[in-house]
């Protein structure tokens, strides 16, 4: 069902993960997977950053706001969004060579028109122990 901006909604979140994908292919992360579906939960982006101790698994949620009204895209990630993040991301590193590397959690807030969407990065917007 087209959305007011006439985009279905598997549409828009198709454009704005790949503006999300690209803006983060640009600040020098590598992609390993989009869209990986478990029974537990999704995971939209999992990719490898660098930073002072190595390679770094990166799981990365996007979240798509039309506007501000309600909070960002961050403040839509609850607790239980996290759990089944964390639960996806538990499932990944199982059945992954990856299992040994450290993790971080980070969210992409998108807003305004999907196909050009303003993006704001929050690296490591939560931890598995929050």
């Amino acid at each position: 069902m087209p959305a007011a901006d006439g985009i279905d909604r598997r549409a828009r979140g198709a454009l704005v993960e790949a503006a999300a994908r690209r803006h983060l292919l640009a600040a020098g992360l590598r992609i390993l997977a989009g869209n990986v579906n478990y029974r537990v939960g999704e995971l939209d982006l999992v990719m490898v950053d660098r930073d002072r101790d190595g390679e770094v698994l990166v799981f990365v949620e996007v979240r798509y706001r039309a506007g501000d009204d309600y909070g960002g895209g961050a403040a839509s990630v609850d607790s239980g969004k996290r759990r089944k993040l964390l639960r996806a991301a538990e499932t990944f590193l199982a059945r992954s060579r990856c299992h040994d590397m450290n993790c971080r959690f980070d969210v992409v807030e998108a807003s305004g028109d999907p196909a050009a969407p303003r993006l704001n990065w929050i690296r490591d917007a939560f931890r598995a122990d929050d």
